[in-house]
């Protein structure tokens, strides 16, 4: 083995990051493997490496005997005298075993060593680089597809973007560039892996972080999200100065914001309503875009029976529920909604309730 080897070895590692002492020990440890596999040997060695010889010696460990019943392992104590005259029986001495051709088998080793630890090492880099990029947003290319996962190339990684993390409405095609929530970021046998979503409430989380800069700088703040992913979302904004004004501030001049946003997810309704620590005005809010006529709160089991127009039943509970189901998952409370007719013949109304839905209700058809 010649110093050549050694300066190679030395540059790889400034190139790639990794420590030349680390390089060198592995080194030794696949010598090792090396000489056991290529000479059959089962004997106890040890590698010497001289980096300013640029010389590689093989010294095989070995007990010192009466007799001689395995070579490989054992020495007579004649021939260790030879070597050194304090030698005595149950001492263990190294002999030099490097074979002739050692420095071809050496080559191979180092080759094979150098290319695993350059393999493990920017495996290191990677998975570093995005493990803080864990429940974020990051745009890639589709690569490829298969029954199980749309794999998506966001640079220096391929994820993996399960079925089950795909929005139902999207038509996923090679070359398509998305943004994708990164949901999970993890160090294998077989390198890094990184999954992500579509579907996740994260994503529009986020993509409203990115596009309204009243939430970035933390002027307007998400308080709740809810989504049924490509179809409806909900998202609850709150503002600690009364002079913001946090829905329009999300919804943008001629709805530009929330528009890019919705441009984004393929088409996906979102209601931007105001939070409120009052549970009566935030279920009244979160069952957008239906009015309310009154709201009856429960405290104990966190439920909420909310009164609506008889017109606007279908509109609060929604498409299959939707509405409703959103608002429950926004909120937090549970929500069960009665018509105007309904909650009167229930005594749910109170009497003043009544008298303004009357009100309402002449102003309404006049």
């Amino acid at each position: 083995m010649s110093s050549q080897l050694f300066d190679a070895i030395e540059n790889l590692g400034k190139e790639k990051g990794i420590d030349k002492e680390v390089l060198i020990e592995a080194l030794e440890a696949a010598l090792i493997s090396a000489y056991k596999k290529n000479f059959k040997s089962a004997t106890n060695v040890r590698v010497e490496l001289d980096e300013n010889a640029g010389t590689m010696r093989v010294f095989s460990r070995k007990t010192v005997v009466e007799e001689v019943e395995d070579n490989q392992q054992e020495i007579s104590l004649d021939e260790a005298k030879k070597i050194n005259p304090n030698y005595d029986i149950e001492d263990v001495i190294e002999v030099e075993v490097t074979p002739k051709d050692f420095g071809r088998i050496a080559a191979q080793a180092a080759k094979q060593v150098v290319t695993q630890r350059v393999r493990e090492a920017e495996r290191g880099v990677i998975f570093s680089e995005y493990a803080d990029r864990e429940e974020d947003v990051m745009t890639g290319i589709i690569q490829r597809i298969d029954p199980r996962f749309v794999y998506v190339n966001l640079g220096k990684i391929e994820a993996k973007l399960p079925e089950a993390e795909q929005m139902p409405t999207e038509d996923y095609q090679v070359h398509d560039r998305l943004k994708v929530f990164v949901t999970k970021v993890e160090n294998t046998s077989k390198g890094p892996q990184i999954y992500i979503s579509r579907s996740h409430p994260g994503l529009l989380k986020r993509l409203f972080e990115m596009e309204v800069p009243e939430i970035y700088d933390g002027i307007v703040e998400i308080k709740s999200v809810a989504r049924e992913a490509g179809d409806r979302s909900k998202i609850a904004v709150y503002a600690a100065d009364p002079e913001i004004d946090p829905v329009g501030s999300c919804v943008g001049q001629k709805g530009q914001r929330v528009q890019a946003i919705v441009n984004e997810l393929k088409g996906e309704k979102i209601d931007i309503v105001e939070w409120s620590e009052d549970p009566i005005v935030y279920v009244s809010n979160a069952l957008s875009p239906s009015k309310v006529v009154e709201v009856l709160v429960n405290e104990e089991d966190k439920s909420t029976t909310v009164v609506v127009p008889d017109y606007q039943l279908s509109l609060a509970i929604g498409k299959r529920g939707q509405n409703a189901r959103l608002a429950a998952k926004l909120t937090g409370w549970k929500i069960d909604i009665k018509s105007e007719t309904e909650a009167r013949e229930e005594g749910i109304l109170s009497d003043k309730e009544k008298e303004d839905y009357a009100d309402f209700e002449e102003d309404l058809f006049e």
